[in-house]
């Protein structure tokens, strides 16, 4: 399998859900499933069949994000020297041509990705034609919604 590529921030947070899930939900589901069991006959125990789906739903969690953390490619462009070319985990700042509204994008893994939070995904349609260019390059990137042009102003590695 090839490695997916994840920003700091992005494995900080798995790392905190993981240890959340192992030390906090786990304990407290298997505290649950032997409560529900002293109540008597399963078959009809509401309590005792919702924890352990509950506990399915944990687990499958678990084995997900150590699948995720197992497969990335932890990228800190902090330590990476900035030298204005669009990478991955950069942040950068581009004037939409059309409207005249400066748009800012920070690139990041697929499970990162909130465009809410202008986080785009590294495989996205405006991440990719970004990569490789440039402060002061422009960009054509082609969206459902047509041709946008952009002109890249400033690129930041924080």
């Amino acid at each position: 399998m090839s490695l997916v590529p994840m920003t700091e921030q992005g494995a900080v947070a798995l790392r905190e859900e993981l240890e959340h899930l192992k030390t906090v939900l786990r304990p407290r589901i298997v505290a649950d499933i032997a409560l529900a069991r002293e109540h008597g006959d399963l078959k009809e125990n509401a309590e005792y069949h919702a924890a352990r789906e509950e506990q399915g739903f944990c687990e499958g969690r678990i084995s997900e994000i150590d699948g995720k953390l197992s497969n990335a490619q932890v990228i800190d462009v902090t330590k990476i020297p900035n030298h204005g070319r669009v990478i991955f985990g950069s942040t950068v700042t581009a004037l939409d041509v059309e409207t005249d509204k400066e748009v800012k994008y920070h690139i990041v893994g697929e499970d990162e990705a909130d465009i809410k939070q202008n986080r785009i995904s590294v495989s996205s349609p405006i991440a990719r034609a970004f990569i490789g260019k440039s402060i002061d390059d422009e960009v054509q990137v082609h969206t459902p919604g047509g041709l946008k042009e952009f002109e890249i102003v400033t690129v930041d590695y924080i």
